[in-house]
């Protein structure tokens, strides 16, 4: 499973996706194995980053490549990237190309061989060199965005940065220009081979993440309820936009 393949060389621009796609189409980004499953269509990059607010940043770092888990929050055109002024991915990023997967599981296929095996999954990746985000007013807007992004409601109902606070944080910013997604659904790929008269079953476990009950910090009084865009999320679906 691969959101896109390796590529040979730097891009030589965008040219265009023969699928009218609205990304253009660069050597990092063009799709060589399984095209019917991929996708340059914004629309379809912003349902996936929209899904979540996890993803891997994967930088050069000291001559090795790191790959890092860290926050995300889109905001029109770009996306912003979270992290500690001592992380040294972070910090070195803004000198080098990065790529940033964002990735659902959706479910395990299971097929009557193991060769058909596979996995239900929506990926993004995106490429660029992000730039440091240094502007006060532009950093607030980047953290609002990743605050948004995992827990909407939560930027105005909590205390905004101190200044101090924001001296302490790295905020990065990625133009959403150069992406590919792809995607697989549906049933195994087995039912109409060789394979289907061993009487095996087959089919589909799906992989669903929800929010749980909100639990109180223990140190707050026992009549503070959780406020309602926190409450509402309880059993929700990761993904699910609160009030629809």
């Amino acid at each position: 499973m691969s959101a896109t393949t390796e590529a040979t060389a730097e891009p030589r621009g965008g040219d265009a996706d023969p699928t009218g796609g609205d990304l253009p189409v660069t050597e990092r980004t063009r799709l060589r194995r399984m095209r019917e499953k991929g996708s340059h269509k914004r629309a379809d990059l912003d349902a996936v980053l929209a899904a979540g607010f996890l993803c891997h940043l994967g930088v050069p770092v000291d001559g090795t490549t790191m790959v890092v888990p860290t926050a995300y929050g889109v905001d029109g055109d770009r996306l912003y990237l979270h992290g500690s002024v001592a992380s040294r991915s972070l910090v070195q990023a803004p000198d080098t190309t990065v790529c940033v997967t964002v990735t659902h599981v959706d479910g395990l296929v299971l097929a009557r061989s193991v060769f058909e095996h596979g996995v239900n999954y929506r990926c993004a990746m995106v490429y660029g060199v992000p730039r440091l985000v240094t502007d006060p007013e532009e950093k607030l807007r980047g953290l609002r965005a990743l605050t948004e992004q995992s827990s909407p409601g939560q930027w105005e109902y909590v205390r905004q940065p101190s200044r101090k606070e924001l001296a302490a944080t790295s905020v990065l910013a990625l133009d959403l220009t150069e992406a590919s997604v792809k995607t697989r659904s549906g049933p195994p790929d087995d039912g109409d081979s060789e394979d289907a008269a061993l009487g095996l079953w087959a089919g589909v476990l799906p992989v669903v993440t929800t929010f749980g009950e909100p639990v109180t910090d223990p140190v707050l009084p026992g009549d503070l309820a959780p406020p309602a865009h926190v409450a509402s999320r309880a059993g929700r679906v990761l993904g699910e936009i609160p009030g629809e």
